[in-house]
């Protein structure tokens, strides 16, 4: 691979300090972005090449570009967190620079090496760190995404294709404490299916998610949840985050990976943290009909749903066309809590990082 480096393009036009800070007291989530976004190209003659850190703009896309008619598109979601002694850190980047090449893969897009990834988060980072809120719970959240821009009209692979990485400050996603969410279980639509896009973080898996999301939102609840595509029976994963289920002889279960879930990062490091405490963690098949009698029962006494914006989310409230139960209390319980504290004290630099899973940012 030929080397190519992040050329420094600073802003001309760079948000005012005060105008930043004044965007930066409660900047929310995806609304406020920074100055700069880096960008890099790749063509079947030159490979990757033109890496620039330069001023966030609009770019110009031709009509007939290829990710328009065909949606060659993948994406990823990180944050870099500012750390109590002011430092910059990173939350296993790696991690998705090895999934951002698996969906580019399934997607037959070229796949941008690892450390090309990496020099791309830490470059606009490092030129945007004021942008990286101060109050407690505050973060940059960072999106890495590749699409065709070939322009052409035909159902191929494209042969050229532009990398963006997007910066937005981010606040703290709960205010006043963790909430728990209630879910509404679809029995009409799938999210993906055995051979499809499921495992692949591409923006089509969340279109497809969104007229079940309006539906759950309609119906007065917070988020969809999904079953597989053949028998509407297993439980799978919500519309953008992993799940897991506790039960009350300590056992906790999440979903398999079997090509239709998104292998999320946040739930393979909750998974790690959880056999760390010596805990017995299944990653087997849940049915709905299993989790709501065992939330009848008493034999699960907690879930939760995790991703990177909100880490981990308690679920209190379950519901589908004919049914509807608690889950525990319906408030956030002791393990959620527990495995929320535990990552995000990792993620902050303020516990111990026995898995090396973060960097600083020199």
């Amino acid at each position: 691979m030929r080397a190519v480096s992040f050329a420094i393009e600073p802003n001309p036009s760079p948000v005012a300090v005060e105008e930043r800070s004044a965007r930066l007291v409660d900047p929310g989530f995806g609304r406020v972005f920074t100055d700069h976004m880096a960008t890099m190209r790749w063509s079947e003659a030159q490979g990757w090449h033109d890496g620039r850190i330069s001023a966030r703009q609009p770019f110009q896309i031709d009509p007939a570009s290829a990710v328009l008619h065909y949606a060659q598109e993948i994406f990823e979601g990180l944050k870099a967190y500012r750390l109590d002694d002011g430092a910059l850190a990173l939350f296993r980047p790696e991690a998705n620079a090895r999934r951002f090449q698996r969906s580019a893969r399934r997607m037959a897009m070229p796949e941008l090496p690892e450390e090309l990834f990496l020099s791309s988060i830490r470059a606009l980072v490092r030129t945007d760190a004021d942008w990286v809120p101060a109050q407690d719970g505050g973060s940059l959240y960072l999106r890495p995404f590749l699409i065709a821009s070939e322009v052409f009209l035909g159902v191929k692979p494209a042969s050229e294709y532009l990398y963006v990485v997007l910066a937005s400050s981010a606040g703290s996603y709960w205010k006043g404490g963790t909430r728990a969410v209630s879910l509404w279980v679809s029995h009409d639509y799938s999210r993906a299916a055995i051979g499809g896009t499921g495992e692949a973080k591409c923006g089509g898996n969340y279109a497809a998610s969104l007229v079940a999301q309006q539906e759950a939102i309609r119906r007065g609840y917070d988020q969809v949840v999904f079953l597989d595509a053949a028998e509407r029976r297993w439980i799978e994963e919500l519309g953008g985050m992993n799940i897991f289920f506790v039960f009350a002889d300590g056992t906790i279960r999440t979903p398999p990976l079997t090509g239709t879930i998104l292998p999320g990062i946040t739930r393979d490091s909750i998974l790690q943290l959880l056999r760390d405490e010596g805990l017995r963690v299944e990653e087997a098949p849940y049915a709905i009909d299993d989790w709501r009698a065992d939330a009848q029962s008493g034999r699960v006494t907690e879930s939760f749903a995790c991703g990177t914006a909100a880490v981990v989310t308690p679920i209190g409230q379950v519901a589908g066309p004919d049914y509807a139960f608690t889950v525990g209390s319906g408030a956030t319980g002791q393990v959620t809590q527990r495995i929320l504290d535990r990552l995000t004290a990792i993620q902050r630099g303020r516990a111990p990082d026995p898995h090396g899973w973060l960097q600083r940012i020199a």
